[in-house]
């Protein structure tokens, strides 16, 4: 009798475009799974930290300790100096990234319609933007007193040269092109600076809107530093005048909540006006 030759199984088909993947990482590459993995590590790192200072390893006056950053953000949560504090600085910041954005934005935008006055004013825009921000803090100060005003007007001097840069920049880069199809056609400056200029610079100036909301954080916290009553950067500074290192770490961290939820608040901005531009977050290749 003759031997039939054992066949092992085809393995399964693949779905076109599908890419195997363990099934451990299949688990975390979620939202919720990475979400996981990143509180793990938090929680890790403050336990670590924890841990080194009750043993001695690392000095509680230099750093701090996260059980004393803890009983302090509760205290003045409750009391409700730090909601305020953190209102006062997201007020000065908000107020200050919208003006000096939509002032910047619009400026870089009309700099299109005349190639004379771009290049007039560049070597100018350029001088300015090189100049540190900080360094004009005691000028604004000084122009503005040492109220609100002036801490708006220092983080829309922070904004504003950024958001110009980046509109004009994107307003050269629209297609050439298609402004001269129009332009063939008959259609006149404005209607080509409207029809093609400005929806091809929304998403430069939009994707800008990341980098002023720091801007703006950073703004107002220097002008607090130098002169206010109020405010993240008031608590920061006085608190590290007092060597309260968990008092600083409370003020960095709330700090950090915020731009990390203004930057999300903007993502979901992004998403709303600029619905094309977004994926369903997959990488195109994956190994």
């Amino acid at each position: 009798m003759s031997s039939i030759p054992h066949r092992s199984a085809a393995p399964p088909a693949l779905d076109a475009g599908a890419q195997p993947r363990p099934a451990r990482r299949a688990v975390f590459d979620t939202p919720a799974g990475r979400g996981l993995l990143q509180l793990a590590a938090v929680l890790v790192f403050f336990l670590a930290w924890e841990a080194g200072v009750r043993a001695g390893w690392i000095s509680e006056f230099l750093v701090g300790k996260p059980s004393g950053i803890w009983a302090i953000f509760v205290k003045s949560l409750m009391d409700g100096s730090l909601l305020w504090d953190t209102g006062y600085t997201l007020f000065e910041a908000l107020l200050g990234f919208v003006a000096g954005t939509a002032i910047g934005s619009v400026l870089g935008l009309a700099m299109w319609y005349s190639v004379f006055v771009a290049r007039l004013v560049e070597p100018f825009i350029v001088a300015i933007n090189s100049v540190p921000k900080i360094a004009l803090a005691p000028i604004v100060l000084l122009w503005f007193g040492t109220g609100l005003v002036s801490k708006v007007a220092l983080v829309i001097s922070m904004t504003a040269v950024v958001a110009l840069i980046a509109a004009y920049q994107a307003a050269k880069d629209a297609d050439k092109d298609l402004q001269a199809l129009l332009f063939s056609m008959g259609g006149s400056k404005h209607q080509i600076f409207h029809g093609v200029v400005v929806p091809s610079a929304l998403p430069a100036i939009i994707a800008n809107f990341r980098i002023n909301i720091g801007l703006g954080l950073v703004g107002a916290v220097v002008g607090e530093f130098i002169s206010s009553k109020y405010g993240l950067g008031h608590l920061i500074y006085t608190a590290s005048s007092l060597y309260d290192l968990n008092s600083v770490w409370v003020g960095l961290f709330v700090l950090m909540l915020v731009g990390f939820l203004l930057y999300h608040a903007i993502d979901a901005l992004e998403r709303n006006l600029l619905p094309w531009k977004m994926d369903d977050g997959r990488p195109h290749i994956q190994v």
